[in-house]
């Protein structure tokens, strides 16, 4: 579900620093999150991708029932967006995978290379969970900032509860 023009959230911090346009939009990834919680043995994720100007570009969501990670989802609807991807910064309520033990391409991998330059999440999922390893590592390590902001922790995490 992308929108053609800048949402009222605005346009994404330029550095490490988050802004109130970062928690707009990380406040949206955790609504998508909540929308369909995810029973079971997945985790209910929600994901946008913004590009430098605000305009959102993707959404994305994990569901019951499908392999495909919230980033996933939301990179993958993205395939004619082709440069603007270069300034994008990536919302996720749980941080991006290193680690998928359903043989899928992690996350953090596929922001990489898709040329993120930020990612600002709720919560980094511990490791064990899910397979997920240390996504926010990863990036890091490949020059991508990552951000988070446990103030949206329980929101994150909420429809992740029993």
């Amino acid at each position: 579900m992308s929108q053609s023009s800048a949402s009222a959230c605005g346009a994404p911090g330029p550095d490490e620093h988050p802004t109130m346009a970062d928690r707009g939009w990380l406040a949206i990834a955790c609504r998508i999150a909540a929308e369909e919680p995810t029973p079971g043995t997945g985790l209910a994720a929600g994901a946008v991708v913004v590009a430098a100007d605000g305009t959102e570009l993707a959404r994305g969501r994990a569901r019951e029932g499908s392999r495909e990670h919230a980033e996933e989802a939301a990179l993958g609807a993205l395939a004619a967006a082709g440069s603007r991807l270069g300034g994008a910064t990536v919302y996720s309520s749980l941080a991006p995978c290193a680690r998928r033990p359903d043989g899928g391409r992690p996350c953090a991998e596929l922001i990489r290379d898709a040329g993120v330059r930020r990612v600002v999440t709720a919560v980094r999922v511990p490791e064990g969970v899910a397979g997920s390893g240390d996504g926010g590592g990863l990036l890091e390590s490949a020059g991508v900032t990552v951000i988070e902001l446990p103030e949206y922790a329980d929101a994150a995490m909420k429809p992740n509860r029993p």
